[in-house]
């Protein structure tokens, strides 16, 4: 088993990854009848994903002796309803400007097969020095 999560009522639950023992609480949003105090399960799931991403490209990254430090990724995920489901999670990849274009390209993973149900958009943004950047879409439907 992996994690274990108990319902504390109030629609909030705790999270705890059996390994270390660490937690994560989750809230319901506000536009779904919580507070919005703490990530959402569906903010977590686009979390997630940013974060499986970002690690899978630091694994390649590591076997290339690439340093993928303050590698930043923006998530945003848009809900849909009727039924309440996601429907889109947007990723910003945001390399650091001392990487080389080559560098980001050898980094880039094969984008993670999901579910039907999203739309998968991944734009990745390469930051050069002199503040100029470059936007490119890896991945759309």
């Amino acid at each position: 088993m992996t994690s274990q999560i108990i319902y504390k009522g109030e629609l909030r639950t705790i999270a705890t990854h059996l390994q270390s023992g660490t937690s994560i609480e989750t809230d319901a949003p506000t536009d779904n009848q919580g507070k919005g105090e703490r990530f959402s399960p569906t903010d977590l799931v686009a979390t997630a994903l940013s974060t499986c991403m970002v690690t899978t490209m630091a694994i390649k990254a590591r076997t290339l002796n690439i340093d993928l430090d303050g590698t930043r990724v923006d998530t945003t995920k848009i809900m849909l309803s009727d039924p309440r489901r996601i429907g889109k999670i947007i990723t910003h990849v945001y390399f650091p400007s001392t990487l080389q274009l080559d560098d980001k390209t050898k980094a880039l993973p094969v984008p993670a097969r999901l579910k039907e149900a999203f739309i998968r958009i991944w734009n990745w943004i390469w930051l050069f020095i002199g503040s100029k950047a470059v936007s490119l879409v890896a991945c759309g439907l």
